[in-house]
């Protein structure tokens, strides 16, 4: 799917969240990435073949600061 040079990550590589933006919608919440995947604000995914991966947020950054 993808044209760029070097090409975009595939959908299986574990960086595809690195693909170029090619549609972005953010007053709806969502972007199309070059490989086919859809991105959400949420950080959840849905991939091509309909696989949904869940929002995948790290811990908040002042979880776990010291003071």
């Amino acid at each position: 799917m993808c044209q760029h040079q070097p090409p975009c990550p595939d959908v299986e590589a574990g960086d595809h969240e690195a693909a170029r933006v090619v549609a972005a919608h953010p007053e709806q919440g969502w972007s199309l990435l070059c490989n086919g995947v859809v991105v959400f604000d949420d950080t959840g995914e849905l991939l091509p073949d309909g696989r949904v991966i869940a929002p995948h947020r790290g811990p908040a950054r002042h979880v776990g600061a010291s003071a």
